[in-house]
């Protein structure tokens, strides 16, 4: 075995026999992983450390997390009132230096479906298209006619206000055109009931076959859809005062006005309900005896239908003054035409 020079590796020397040749004396054999075992061991670092540039230690002051945004709408919204009525009354507040917030943005803001009815002015109006109806009734059908057209152009544009579809010039359109290809089927089959549920087929497969071209979202075109087969629905069902006979329409309006005027009384709301129907039904008497009691009586049970979904949801003016006026007549027409066949 030849002699190596001091200091040199020997691969077959054990390394501790290396490390303790003399006391005091400098490690012949170097340890790759030393500077990371004292590293791991007096400075508590890692690999990943290491590799990283030393950064000067800075002193910062605690963050606190800033707070989430409120809504504006939703700031200084009191509690809703009482089921009997003691809790605080929505007024006209003000929230955060706004304008005054409506009573439906209030209801929206909290969560709330907003039943707000449309008021006596609508009422008004609705008791002034009801008798130009029975006027028009009384002096033949073309006179009929013209309010009827307003009162199906009322009823399409309304009732996509208020399920909040605006501008929708195309579902309008589609819903006032069906009412009036009701009225010329009705004219020209001699006021068959039959040219109602015709028309009515029709318009719903026109109004699925026009939803299906969209290229909007799938829910956006199934919602689409409901309102524009509703509306066309609504309109063509009040096509059903041109089917019935002209002593039935001049009852139901009527009916229906004195009705829709009378809830618009300020009386608490089962009150008013049962005050509406009854005023209906005397008006109905007073113009055709008993037969027109019931007719009244059944008119106005479906005109506070209407008069009550008018209320619900997203109201507002424009839908009081469309909607409000023409869906408590429209909801009517159906009831004065069956219920004249029946009693007659």
């Amino acid at each position: 075995m030849t002699n190596q020079p001091y200091g040199a590796y020997d691969p077959y020397q054990d390394p501790q026999q290396a490390q303790g040749v003399w006391p005091g004396q400098q490690q012949a054999y170097e340890d790759p992983y030393a500077d990371q075992q004292y590293t791991q061991q007096w400075q508590g670092q890692t690999w990943e450390t290491q590799m990283q540039p030393p950064v000067a230690a800075t002193a910062y002051a605690p963050v606190s997390p800033a707070p989430a945004p409120v809504p504006q709408a939703a700031q200084a919204v009191p509690e809703a009132p009482a089921a009997d009525g003691s809790g605080p009354e929505y007024g006209p507040a003000t929230m955060g230096g706004n304008s005054r917030v409506t009573d439906a943005q209030r209801a929206r803001a909290e969560g709330r479906s907003p039943i707000i009815e449309p008021g006596m002015q609508p009422a008004l109006l609705t008791a002034l298209l009801g008798l130009l109806l029975a006027g028009g009734a009384a002096l033949g059908t073309y006179a009929l006619l013209v309010p009827l057209v307003v009162l199906q152009g009322l009823t399409a544009a309304g009732w996509f206000r208020l399920n909040g579809m605006w501008p929708a010039r195309q579902g309008i359109a589609l819903g006032f055109l069906g009412a009036l290809a009701a009225d010329a089927a009705l004219l020209v089959s001699d006021r068959s009931t039959a040219a109602i549920l015709g028309t009515l087929g029709v318009w719903v497969l026109l109004s699925l076959v026009l939803q299906l071209r969209s290229h909007a979202d799938p829910d956006e075109r199934m919602y689409g859809l409901m309102a524009t087969v509703v509306a066309a629905a609504l309109a063509i069902a009040a096509a059903g005062y041109l089917a019935a006979d002209a002593s039935a329409v001049t009852v139901g309006a009527v009916a229906v006005a004195a009705g829709v005027v009378a809830r618009a009384l300020p009386l608490p709301t089962p009150v008013s309900v049962v005050v509406a129907v009854a005023v209906a039904a005397g008006a109905g008497f007073v113009v055709d005896g008993s037969a027109g009691a019931l007719v009244g009586a059944g008119a106005a049970v479906c005109a506070l239908i209407g008069h009550r979904v008018a209320s619900y949801d997203y109201p507002s003016r424009f839908v009081h003054f469309t909607a409000g006026v023409a869906l408590p007549l429209a909801a009517a027409a159906p009831a004065v035409h069956t219920l004249a066949r029946v009693l007659t």
